[in-house]
C-alpha cells in the first residue's frame, strides 16, 4: 500500500495528492509541449527550458518561487510551502498530467498557485488563487520570481555580463539573451515576466531581490522592505521578479496570472500581455487537460491492485508520452526517443508513429544512428546499439497500426536526403552488421545499451555479445516486413546474414550456462563464468529469449542461472557480482560503487524487459514478483520507497549500505515506458499481427478477475479475464457471447466488444 504518510492518488489517477511538504526527496512532476520542457517539485523546485530542433536550449529557468508578502503585518511567506520554517498548514501539492497545484494556508491566508506548460510556446503560465478568510481586510503583494542561466552559471569571481530591466509598455521584468537557438549563429532574443495584475515592483538584478548573502528562501529584499528593488541590471547574474498589489475584502478571493517565457522582439511581450486576457490561462489548462488524456485514452487496466490502476491508467502512460518527445531530458538519446516511442505505440500508435518518424531525421544516410544531439549538434559518442532500436519501433508500431502502405512513407535523413521508412530500417541493419568486430560480432566501440561499458571497445576490436543478439532480433524483423512487401532480395539477404551471425553468437556467446554479453579490445570475455567480477548480466539472456537466437535448452539454462544467481528480494540484478576496482578496459561501470545503477544494481528497465520474457515463457509466479518488486508501494519482498507514482531507472542494492532499496532517477528513464508495454503486450497478452489482435497472456496468480480495455484500428476491446490456477495461458474466450476458436480477436470497425477470456 501507499504510505499515506505522504500523499494518495485522486481523480482517478490524473492526480497525485503529495500531503506533506518535506518527503524523503524532491517528488517531481513534468510539463512539456514539442518545443518547451519543465518540471517542478512538491515545493515547486524546478527549471524550464526551450529547445529548438537540433536541440540548442535556451535554460530560461533554474528555479521558481511565488512570494506572498502582508503589508500591515510585516510578514511574508511563499506559496511553494518553502521555507519549511514557515507556520504554513493545510498543505496540498496536486500533481496532475501537466500540471501542479499547490495549495495552502497562512496567516489567515488561503492560497493557490498552479505551473503548467501550454500546447504551444516556449512559455509557461502561473496562476495564483488568494482568498482572505480573515475578518479585516488584507494588504498584500503577490511576487513571481525565477532564477535563470540565460548569462551564464554563476561562479565566484566569474563574469555574469547581461543586462535586465523593466519593459513599460508590456508591464514585464525583461532579459536579453544571446543564443544560437533556431540559427546557426548566436541571434537576440528576450526573456520576459508578464502579470495581468497591477504591477508595482520588479526586480531583475539577482543581488539586489535574493542579495549577495542571502538565498531564495529567504531573500534580503522582503527580509528588509517587504517588496521588489525596481532594479536594472548590467553586467551582473540576472533574475525574473515581478511584483502585483493584492488588496483583498474579508471572504474576498482574487486570482492573478503570470506569464514568463522567451520572445523574438521586445514588443512580443506586450502581445504575450494582451494574451493573458484574451486566453486565460484557465482556458489554456483546460484545453492541455483534455488534449493529455485524449493521448493516453487508447488502453486502461484494471486489476486487484488499485494503486497499480491508478498509476497505470494516469501517470505512466502520460510519462512514456512525454519520454517519446523528450527522451531523458538532459538530452536527446537517440535509442531512448526511439524506445519510448515504441512503448507509446502499445496504447498511441499514430501519435508513436509522428514521433518516430521525426527521430528517423536524425539518422545517418549509412543506416548508423548516433547516440544524441544537443546544442546544435548531431553527436555520435562512439554508441553502437543507437541503429538497432529503429526497426524495433517500426515493426511493433507498424503491428498496432496494420498498414504496410506506411513504409513507404518518406523520411529525411540527416543530410537532407530522404527515403522510405523501409529503407532507413534496412540500411540500419545493414550497417550494423558490417559494423564488426576482429570476430565477425558487432562492434561495441564506446557502449551498446550499457551506456557505462564506454571503454570495451574504443580500438575497435570489442564486441558487443548483447548487441549482436540484438541486431539478429532486428534483422529477422526486417526479413518480416521484406517478405510482406514483396523485395525478395532483402528476404535472401537476411537469411544469408542471419545465419552467420547466429553461428558466431553461438560460438562465441554462449558461456556453457548463459551468454556473456561482450568481448573487449584485448580479447577479454565480459559476463563470464570466468572473470571475478561482472560475472554475469541479465540482459543477453532475456535478448536471446527475444530475438530466437538461442535454442530451448539453451533458454531454459540460462533462465535458471538468472534465478538462482541474479535473483535477490529486492528485484532481479542487472549483473553480478559488482565491480569493486576500477577497469578501464570496461568503461565507467567499474568507477559506481558496487550495487548501484548497471553496476550489479536492480535496474528496472531491464526488469521490465525480464517481466515480458518471464510471461513469454509462462512463468506466472515470476511475473507477479517482477511486478511486485517493481512497484514502489509493493514491500512484499523488500521496502522500496520512492515517489509513488512514477518508477525509476534502479533500486540501489545491499553493497550500498544505508541506500539499499532507495531508488535513483524518475522520469528520465525507459522503465515506466517498458513497464507499460511489458504489461499490455506481454501480461494481458494484446499482441497485434498484421491481420488482427491476439490474445497470448500470462496472468499473475493473484489476478483472479482482471481487466484491459485497448483501441485497436478503431474498434475498442473490453476484456475480461477469468484465472483459475495453471501457467496462465489462454484457454478459452467469448466475444459478444460469441466462443471463439484460437487467439485471434474478431474485429469490426466503430464497434465495442466485449470479451471474456478464461486463463489457466
Amino acid at each position: 500500500m501507499i504510505d499515506k504518510q505522504y500523499g494518495h492518488f485522486e481523480q482517478d489517477g490524473r492526480e497525485f495528492v503529495v500531503t506533506e511538504r518535506k518527503t524523503p526527496r524532491h517528488w517531481y512532476n513534468y510539463f512539456y509541449n514539442d518545443t518547451y520542457n519543465a518540471f517542478l517539485s512538491q515545493v515547486g523546485v524546478g527549471e524550464g527550458l526551450a529547445q529548438d530542433v537540433l536541440a540548442n536550449r535556451i535554460i530560461l529557468i533554474t528555479n521558481r518561487m511565488m512570494y506572498l508578502t502582508d503589508k500591515k503585518n510585516g510578514k511574508w511567506c511563499s506559496a511553494n510551502g518553502l521555507p519549511f520554517s514557515a507556520p504554513i498548514s493545510d498543505f496540498r501539492c496536486r500533481h496532475g498530467l501537466g500540471y501542479t497545484t499547490i495549495e495552502s494556508v497562512w496567516e489567515g491566508v488561503r492560497m493557490s498557485y498552479t505551473v503548467f506548460v501550454p500546447l504551444q510556446g516556449n512559455r509557461e503560465r502561473w496562476i495564483l488563487t488568494v482568498e482572505n478568510t480573515r475578518s479585516e481586510e488584507a494588504e498584500l503583494s503577490a511576487i513571481a520570481f525565477a532564477s535563470t542561466v540565460t548569462d551564464g552559471v554563476y561562479r565566484a569571481q566569474g563574469y555574469n555580463t547581461d543586462v535586465g530591466g523593466f519593459d513599460a509598455p508590456s508591464q514585464a521584468a525583461m532579459t536579453r539573451i544571446f543564443t544560437n537557438y533556431g540559427a546557426k549563429e548566436p541571434v537576440t532574443k528576450y526573456g520576459y515576466l508578464i502579470s495581468d495584475g497591477e504591477v508595482v515592483g520588479f526586480d531583475t538584478r539577482r543581488n539586489a531581490f535574493i542579495g549577495v548573502y542571502g538565498h531564495e528562501d529567504a531573500p534580503e529584499a522582503l527580509e528588509e522592505r517587504l517588496g521588489c528593488t525596481n532594479s536594472d541590471c548590467v553586467g551582473e547574474k540576472l533574475c525574473f521578479a515581478l511584483e502585483t498589489a493584492l488588496k483583498l475584502n474579508p471572504g474576498e478571493k482574487k486570482t492573478v496570472h503570470f506569464e514568463i517565457g522567451i520572445a523574438d522582439e521586445v514588443a512580443d511581450a506586450a502581445a504575450a500581455r494582451e494574451r493573458l486576457s484574451e486566453v486565460t490561462p484557465e482556458e489554456e489548462l483546460e484545453e492541455l487537460s483534455a488534449h493529455r488524456l485524449q493521448e493516453i485514452s487508447g488502453a486502461k487496466i484494471h486489476t486487484p491492485d488499485e494503486n497499480l490502476n491508478l498509476a497505470f491508467n494516469g501517470f505512466y502512460q502520460y510519462s512514456t508520452v512525454m519520454g517519446s518527445r523528450w527522451a531523458r531530458v538532459r538530452h536527446n538519446g537517440y535509442r531512448d526517443l526511439m524506445s519510448d516511442s515504441e512503448c507509446t505505440g502499445s496504447f498511441a500508435p499514430k501519435l508513436a508513429w509522428e514521433r518516430y518518424k521525426r527521430v528517423l531525421t536524425y539518422q545517418y544516410s549509412n543506416g548508423y544512428a548516433p547516440r544524441t544531439f544537443i546544442d546544435g549538434q548531431i553527436r555520435d559518442n562512439n554508441f553502437s546499439d543507437c541503429a538497432v532500436w529503429i526497426t524495433f519501433t517500426g515493426f511493433a508500431i507498424l503491428h498496432e497500426l496494420g498498414d504496410p502502405a506506411l513504409l513507404e512513407e518518406e523520411a529525411a535523413f540527416n543530410d537532407g536526403t530522404t527515403a522510405t521508412v523501409y529503407e532507413h530500417m534496412r540500411r540500419s541493419v545493414d550497417f550494423l552488421y558490417h559494423f564488426q568486430g576482429v570476430n565477425g560480432l558487432v562492434k561495441i566501440w564506446g557502449g551498446d545499451w550499457n551506456d557505462c561499458m564506454n571503454m570495451a571497445g574504443l580500438k575497435g576490436k570489442g564486441e558487443s555479445v548483447w548487441l549482436s543478439i540484438a541486431w539478429y532480433r532486428a534483422n529477422g524483423m526486417l526479413r518480416k516486413l521484406a517478405e510482406m512487401t514483396g523485395r525478395e532480395a532483402d528476404v535472401r539477404a537476411c537469411d544469408e546474414m542471419g545465419a552467420i551471425m547466429r553461428d558466431r553468437i553461438q560460438k562465441l556467446g554462449w558461456d556453457g550456462r548463459y551468454f556473456i554479453t561482450a568481448i573487449d579490445d584485448e580479447g577479454r570475455r565480459i559476463g563470464s563464468h570466468e572473470n571475478e567480477e561482472g560475472k554475469m548480466y541479465l540482459n543477453p539472456q532475456i535478448w536471446a529469449l527475444f530475438s530466437g537466437v538461442a535454442t530451448e535448452e539453451q533458454i531454459k539454462t540460462a533462465f535458471e542461472e538468472v534465478d538462482s544467481y541474479l535473483d535477490t528480494p529486492l528485484g532481479t540484478l542487472v549483473s553480478r557480482p559488482g565491480y569493486t576496482h576500477l577497469d578501464n578496459h570496461i568503461g565507467t561501470m567499474t568507477q559506481k560503487p558496487a550495487g548501484v545503477h548497471e553496476n550489479g544494481g536492480v535496474y528496472l528497465h531491464s526488469m521490465a524487459w525480464k517481466l515480458a520474457a518471464d510471461a513469454m515463457l509462462h512463468r506466472p509466479d515470476k511475473v507477479e514478483k517482477g511486478i511486485r518488486q517493481m512497484l514502489p508501494w509493493d514491500h512484499t519482498y523488500a521496502p522500496t520507497v520512492g515517489e509513488p507514482y512514477m518508477l525509476y531507472n534502479s533500486y540501489f542494492g545491499e553493497q550500498t549500505g544505508y541506500r539499499y532499496a532507495t531508488p535513483g532517477q524518475s522520469w528520465r528513464t525507459a522503465s515506466t515506458a517498458w513497464f507499460v508495454k511489458s504489461l499490455l503486450i506481454y501480461v494481458f497478452g494484446l499482441q497485434p499481427e498484421m491481420d488482427g489482435l491476439c490474445l497470448r497472456p500470462c496472468l499473475p496468480p493473484s489476478w483472479a478477475e482482471c481487466s484491459v480495455e485497448k483501441e485497436f484500428r478503431g474498434c475498442r476491446y473490453e476484456i475480461h479475464y477469468h484465472q483459475t490456477p495453471g501457467e496462465g495461458k489462454l484457454l478459452s474466450m467469448i466475444a459478444d457471447g460469441v466462443p471463439v476458436e484460437g487467439e485471434k480477436l474478431p474485429y469490426k470497425p466503430g464497434a465495442v466488444i466485449r470479451v471474456d477470456a478464461q486463463v489457466g
